[in-house]
């Protein structure tokens, strides 16, 4: 038995393969062997037999719609092939009219693309080439006529010539993305040798992003190129190698002091205690690596002493989330996503955040309270510059996931360790030596544009949102 397929149906009609039918086999009954096209009989071979190579005897016989011609054996490697295009009005049925004619003379689907901008359709299709493709082109023509649509048709051989090295995505955000960003970028990319096979959009606001699938790249080499373009063109600009980590459940790691909320807890409960302007000098140079962290933290803490514990009520109900928070949220816990939040904040806040949202693990310092007051101290260890980054280690342990597929979010100089730790690691509205320091920056304020560099559109997560009942607002129109 040949390794082929046997098919004893009506080959599929198409007008000119309709005026073809005439060849039978001896039993009345047609056989079409489905990866050459040629007419073969059950004691026939196919030239793919079962070991891959050539049939001894084959069926000179050719299907409808081959113009008469054999078909010829289709190579595994250098295949006849034709590349349709087709263009114009989008409606329904448009792509089922081309594919049924193709039908009509046994091609072989090699790949396929099809996007809808604006009302306006193009469709490529990739096949094996029949010899009788003048005919082929003069059906589709036809159709396409019929369709108000335009169609072209160019030879070659082969399949697509992908590079399968160095696949990468790149990601752009832009608000506005102007062509001169997009040009500039894709400039720097051919430069390194690349090739970009793909260009898609992630959303139109509140942010423009694009994705382009890049092949032939070096990740390390383009992301260091593209920060100081994306810098240039104040855009922002993410580099990721493209691996089934991307696919997989994973774990994002967030800051929480201006970066999952607005504004810093700590300058908060100072401004209840009447030093909010003391605490705020030394927040800024800790944030900005001037001073050592936890030695820092304690001086502010200790101008905290004798709040009463009542002040994190009051403080709780003050937090604005930042924008998109609860959606990036949201939208993860959907695909099964654990999430945390680490800070350098008080857990008496961080850890009603996360009840409040669903967020999995937490780790901050503690304040001490006695008696219903302030201490002025730290209880327990500190979370700093290292701790950060062992609560990132230790959450994707207790989660069963692998630190190359963690993703840490954060601004300061205290994030650069768990920045550097995670599988990515992104500046969120950073210090300068941190947007120099981590491997990708984003400088707009909605921390659900994280999600398109996870490669999630905004169509489905408002599509989520809208299955569930969830209002998002409307983009200006």
């Amino acid at each position: 038995m040949p390794a082929c397929a046997w098919r004893s149906s009506p080959w599929p009609r198409s007008p000119r393969a309709a005026r073809s039918r005439r060849t039978r086999s001896s039993s009345g009954v047609r056989h079409w062997c489905r990866w050459t096209g040629r007419r073969v009989t059950p004691s026939s071979r196919c030239c793919r037999d079962q070991s891959g190579g050539a049939g001894e005897s084959r069926s000179r016989s050719t299907p409808p719609g081959s113009g008469g011609q054999d078909l010829g054996c289709r190579p595994v490697d250098g295949v006849r092939t034709l590349l349709l295009t087709i263009t114009g009005k989008d409606r329904p049925g448009v792509t089922s009219r081309v594919f049924d004619t193709l039908a009509g003379y046994g091609v072989e689907v090699l790949d396929v693309e099809q996007i809808l901008l604006r009302g306006r359709l193009v469709l490529g299709v990739l096949v094996s080439a029949p010899r009788d493709w003048r005919a082929l082109h003069a059906d589709l023509s036809a159709v396409a006529l019929e369709l108000g649509m335009q169609v072209e048709l160019e030879h070659g051989a082969g399949d697509n010539t992908h590079r399968a090295d160095g696949r990468t995505h790149v990601t752009i955000l832009g608000s506005p993305l102007r062509s001169r960003a997009v040009a500039a970028i894709a400039g720097r990319i051919a430069d390194t040798g690349a090739n970009i096979d793909r260009i898609e959009r992630m959303a139109r606001y509140p942010v423009t992003a694009i994705e382009l699938h890049v092949s032939g790249a070096d990740p390390d080499r383009l992301r260091t190129l593209l920060a100081v373009e994306a810098a240039t063109q104040r855009v922002d600009v993410a580099v990721q190698a493209a691996n089934l980590l991307m696919r997989g459940v994973r774990l994002v790691v967030m800051d929480v002091d201006s970066t999952f909320i607005q504004g810093e807890v700590i300058e908060m409960l100072a401004a209840h205690a009447g030093c909010e302007a003391e605490v705020a000098a030394v927040t800024e140079r800790a944030m900005a690596g001037e001073l050592d962290f936890e030695q820092s933290l304690h001086q502010r803490v200790a101008l905290l002493a004798g709040l009463p514990e009542s002040v994190f009520d009051d403080v709780y109900r003050d937090i604005v989330l930042a924008p998109g928070a609860r959606t990036l949220v949201r939208t993860l816990r959907r695909l099964g996503y654990r999430f945390a939040l680490v800070s350098g904040g008080f857990t008496q806040i961080t850890d009603r955040i996360a009840a409040d949202l669903g967020i999995h693990f937490t780790a901050a310092n503690r304040l001490e309270v006695v008696d219903g007051r302030l201490t002025g101290r730290v209880s327990g260890p500190v979370v700093d510059r290292p701790g950060k980054a062992a609560a990132l280690r230790r959450f994707a342990d207790e989660a069963g996931i692998a630190v190359a597929a963690t993703i840490a979010i954060g601004d300061g100089a205290n994030d650069l360790d768990m920045l550097a730790a995670a599988g990515l690691g992104i500046a969120f509205n950073a210090k300068p030596v941190v947007r120099e320091a981590a491997g990708t920056a984003i400088n707009v304020p909605y921390l659900d544009t994280i999600l398109y560099l996870l490669g999630i559109s905004r169509e489905e997560i408002e599509q989520a949102d809208a299955d569930a009942g969830v209002t998002t607002p409307s983009p200006p129109v």
